[in-house]
């Protein structure tokens, strides 16, 4: 029983080990020198959201005084002795000190049998505010804001009184404003709240977790652990895998290099793995979408004249009829592509089948020979905004036949026509499907620019600096992202 018990708590910890050392395949590190980019960004926010503070009539007797103090609106906040920075294990602090606010409110006041109205300017010195916000993985694998400390302190205010009583005002002046004050001290701390907990989140849920790359595969930025925060930069580890749309469930396994980010000089950095990739041309493959069929004016003349006299014989010897037929080629890639990434830079090697074909009008395909492909392409990668694009370059290509070595020596000739149809016809297709690019895990309204890509064994690390094509209030208070996510091209040819 003993045994048993203990095969079972080794099984459960076993399990637990091995999802929790799942490796990342994609990972985003955004600096101190990205954050202080966000600093203004952030302080405009915060003090157009103070500027809605909404503070309650007031209403009170102060010896002979009766007083109504309504319509108090904050006209200007100065933060500029504001700071923005990250707290280790924690996530983000906002520090203001000794920032001023000013306002104006209407006051209704009774004094005796005098009765006074009007507005009074008035301005709360010495603010000082301390937000930390606290940042996790939320169960949907998505970054999030789960708490927030707040601590807010108004130092003290004067009020600018005016009017017939002006005078008599100024010892009830110290006691409305003494109330003012305490009222905002109540309100700013809430006000931040609702900012962060509500608009905040709900700009991070902009940010892509799960979602359609194109017609075919989508893609998983889920988040595999809490951030990691350190005094020099939040670090974001995201799954970074692909999946077919049509079979969500058949995935590949990450057995790749996990990425590693050791700089700080850029805003933001960005490391993929080959896994990142992999796993893409994994599941293009599995939606059966790396097919093509060259056939009529998409045939070049050069090859179907090649092709003709190449496989004259065997047309003469199976039917003589089909010699003035169309010829096709139907290539068919046979396995995952598979990426190598090195200090060197990128490779994809890509093996298909290629079958010559004879179309006999009204009559089924006849197949003439079948022949292994092998290509490899080198890529290079790009930053478009906040999409990662890929452009191909035809490396190495080589065919040979799949029924005999001397069929091999006889498709020599054809060598170097497949190989310009590939490099004219195909490759120019492969790069105008994928310059779009996809999605990098960043809140719409951030952008890549100035990007430096540098290539290690096993995976690549983009760093770039950042610009807002929209401000922060705009990213956070604005509608959800409209971007198309699909696309119906096909490498069909």
């Amino acid at each position: 029983m003993t045994s048993c018990v203990l095969s079972v708590l080794l099984l459960v910890t076993g399990v637990s080990i091995m999802a929790a050392a799942e490796p990342a395949a994609c990972k985003v590190r955004i600096t101190d020198k990205g954050l202080e980019m966000l600093k203004s960004e952030t302080q405009k926010f915060v003090e157009e959201e103070l500027t809605n503070i909404s503070v309650p009539e007031m209403k009170g007797t102060e010896g002979r005084f009766q007083y109504t103090i309504s319509d108090v609106k904050i006209k200007e906040l100065n933060l500029s002795h504001s700071d923005l920075q990250f707290i280790p294990d924690v996530g983000l602090l906002f520090d203001v000190q000794n920032s001023s606010i000013s306002l104006s409110f209407y006051r209704q006041i009774l004094y005796w049998f005098f009765y006074d109205t009007g507005h009074i300017n008035a301005s709360a010195e010495g603010v000082n505010i301390n937000t930390a916000v606290h940042l996790i993985r939320d169960v949907e694998g998505r970054l999030k804001i789960n708490n927030i400390t707040c601590e807010a302190k108004i130092k003290k205010m004067r009020a600018e009184f005016s009017g017939t009583l002006r005078r008599v005002y100024d010892f009830l002046g110290k006691f409305l404003t003494t109330g003012l004050r305490f009222f905002l001290n109540k309100q700013i701390c809430p006000a931040l709240n609702h900012a962060a907990l509500v608009h905040v989140n709900a700009m991070l849920e902009t940010i892509p977790v799960r979602t359609e790359v194109d017609s075919y595969i989508g893609i998983d930025y889920s988040l595999i652990d809490d951030p990691v925060v350190t005094s020099q930069s939040l670090d974001m580890h995201f799954r970074g895998m692909f999946f077919d749309l049509s079979n969500q469930n058949l995935t590949l396994v990450n057995y790749a290099v996990e990425p590693v980010i050791r700089e700080f000089d850029r805003m933001v950095y960005l490391a993929l793995s080959e896994f990142f990739f992999d796993s893409g041309l994994f599941s293009y493959y599995t939606a059966g979408i790396f097919q093509m069929h060259i056939v009529n004016e998409k045939m070049p003349k050069d090859l179907e004249m090649l092709l003709r006299t190449t496989y004259f014989g065997t047309i003469m010897m199976m039917n003589p009829a089909l010699v003035d037929a169309p010829l096709s080629l139907q290539l068919a890639v046979n396995s995952p592509p598979k990426t190598s990434i090195k200090t060197s830079g990128a490779t994809v090697v890509m093996t298909a089948i290629v079958k010559v074909m004879v179309l006999p009008p009204g009559q089924p395909p006849v197949q003439l020979s079948s022949m292994t492909m092998e290509t490899k392409f080198n890529a290079k990668f790009s930053m478009r905004g906040k999409r990662l694009a890929v452009h191909a370059d035809l490396r190495r290509f080589k065919i040979f036949s799949n029924q005999s070595a001397l069929e091999s020596l006889a498709l020599i000739p054809l060598q170097a026509p497949l190989k310009t149809m590939l490099q004219m016809s195909v490759v120019p297709l492969i790069n105008n499907w994928t310059k779009r690019g996809v999605r990098i895990p960043l809140a719409d309204g951030m952008d890549f620019i100035e990007e430096v890509v540098e290539y290690h064994n096993g995976f690549i690390v983009i760093g770039a600096n950042l610009h807002f094509s929209k401000g922060l209030r705009e990213m956070v208070v604005g509608s959800p992202s409209t971007e198309t996510q699909t696309s119906n091209t096909t490498l069909t040819v």
